[in-house]
């Protein structure tokens, strides 16, 4: 029978042939934001079909731009994805390390090892790089530490305004809620186009009052938080025709005007509300001078409630006696539009504390640009504090090739071909950062290592301005553990994904019948 047996729209490809289709695609997806890597990387500029262009040097927005069709390569984009939502950066190096893995184990495939043998030793080297890396990890002391601020400032791209304004943040909300597990530095960050930078402890509602005639700052505001609409209750048409339907209706009337007025008699003068509310309501609170927010967005008014502490009801609530609504009011010093943005800071509340980081550019094109700048370095900043530091601009990734390396001599049998994979794999990063830095990869991985094993220092990299080697630590040079070593895990988990399958058949369409006679024998 052929290598190649169609059944309909069904086709099987030939193994080998399978192998390097993936690892060709992945490998394209990893050349595609090799250039970017490093403190010399280049932009990349994308068009769509509108001719609308994005410039950007960050590899996930780079990835999830990209039109691509293979599945390998989806695959790959996947990864990256999932590396921005665990630790919010360390993409691009993902990227890199799981297309050389790809790369490497199909040359090590046709070159004849097993491919069970392979996957054993490349997840060998994968669990191993792992227990050295978090054993070369520096932990962070206090929120002080200027390796933090460091940190800040290798993952902004040299912005030393971002970075100072994300330390400033940090040290606003505090090392405690930091390592918060349900907490996201970098939801922390807006972006504002024609404004100015700024750090404060409070939040931003993404939305003006209700009408010009409301307050545009309340001072010691009390506030109200409405997870529903603001209206009377809805009765049937049907019921409203019926005397006991309509007297129903007034009742319900009645009550709920009763209800408004009670807000306005517990010194209420901010109401936020999930959907809309009803004429009614907007006349008596704008003649009580209270402010009214409607249709806020649901992770907006969760911030607001943390921060303030107060607590979200449904309408139904409103009919609790006045000592029971107190418990869930919240409360801030001072709420104050912003005409000009056209929303609403909430300032110093009494709940848990909260930071707002203002990253402002001139337009919009460099505005989205140094919003996903300022999250990275956030993301970066949250993940130093919670799992330490280890050295930067590739040189860590460097000392665990050289120790791969040591560790494949000792090992029996062909599993040692794949250990072998993973330190080309880890040592592509650094090759990458020495070649958009304008000198040559060969020769400066070999002085690294060299200085490296001299000094016993994972530590040791290059200065890429000068070309000199460099104690990075001590320069400021580091990423953060977490990133690291979640970028080496999903690379050996996408590579090892990849390399399992044997072959690529296309499914048979939905509907479509099986026709015998096009099956062919040999």
């Amino acid at each position: 029978m052929p290598d190649n047996t169609v059944f309909n729209s069904q086709q099987s490809e030939d193994r080998f042939q399978t192998l390097l289709n993936n690892a060709n695609a992945a490998r394209v997806i990893s050349q595609a934001v090799e250039g970017t890597i490093g403190p010399r990387g280049l932009d990349i500029m994308m068009i769509d079909k509108f001719g609308d262009v994005i410039v950007s040097n960050d590899g996930v927005t780079i990835l999830r731009l990209m039109e691509v069709n293979h599945p390998a390569a989806r695959m790959m984009i996947n990864t990256a994805k999932a590396q921005q939502e665990a630790v919010g950066d360390g993409t691009t190096t993902a990227t890199i390390i799981a297309g050389t893995l790809l790369a490497e184990g199909a040359g090590q495939v046709m070159k004849g090892i097993p491919v069970t043998r392979l996957l054993q030793g490349i997840k060998t080297g994968i669990d191993a790089s792992l227990d050295l890396l978090e054993k070369k990890s520096q932990k962070i002391g206090s929120l002080d530490d200027e390796l933090l601020y460091k940190t800040a400032l290798i993952a902004g791209r040299e912005h030393e305004d971002l970075a100072g304004h994300i330390i400033e943040g940090a040290r606003l909300l505090g090392k405690e809620k930091m390592l918060s597990n349900d907490f996201h530095f970098a939801d922390t960050i807006i972006a504002r186009e024609a404004s100015r930078n700024q750090v404060f402890r409070g939040v931003v509602l993404n939305k003006e009052t209700v009408n010009k005639q409301m307050p545009v700052c309340v001072e010691d505001a009390l506030i109200l938080v409405i997870d529903d609409a603001l209206a009377p209750e809805e009765i049937a048409h049907e019921a409203m025709k019926t005397e006991s339907g309509f007297q129903y209706y007034l009742d319900s009337r009645n009550k709920y005007e009763e209800n408004l007025k009670k807000i306005c008699s517990l010194g209420i003068n901010m109401v936020v509300v999930d959907r809309g509310i009803d004429d009614t309501a907007e006349e008596i609170f704008t003649r009580a001078g209270i402010m009214v927010l409607q249709r806020v967005s649901s992770r907006e008014i969760d911030c607001l409630c943390r921060h303030t502490g107060a607590k979200k009801i449904k309408r139904s609530t409103l009919n609790a006696e006045a000592d029971m609504l107190k418990t869930y009011l919240g409360r801030a010093r001072k709420a104050v539009l912003d005409e000009k943005q056209q929303d609403i800071s909430v300032l110093d509340g009494e709940g848990e504390n909260w930071a707002t980081i203002i990253v402002a550019a001139s337009t919009g094109e460099l505005l989205d640009e140094r919003e996903r700048m300022a999250r990275d370095a956030a993301s970066a900043v949250q993940a130093a504090v919670a799992g330490g530091i280890v050295p930067g601009g590739g040189a860590v990734e460097v000392w665990l090739a050289t120790q791969l390396e040591d560790m494949a001599r000792d090992l029996e049998g062909l599993s040692s071909f794949g250990v072998l994979c993973v330190k080309e794999a880890l040592l592509k990063p650094f090759a990458c950062i020495v070649n958009n830095s304008g000198f040559n990869a060969l020769e400066k991985l070999g002085d690294v290592i060299a200085a490296q094993r001299k000094h016993d220092s994972a530590s040791i990299g290059l200065n890429c301005e000068t070309g000199d080697i460099i104690d990075v630590v001590q320069k400021g040079i580091v990423d953060p553990t977490l990133v690291k070593s979640h970028a080496i895990l999903a690379a050996g988990e996408v590579a090892l994904a990849i390399l399992r399958i044997s072959s690529v058949i296309k499914m048979r369409n939905e509907g479509e019948k099986s026709d015998s006679s096009l099956i062919s024998y040999e």
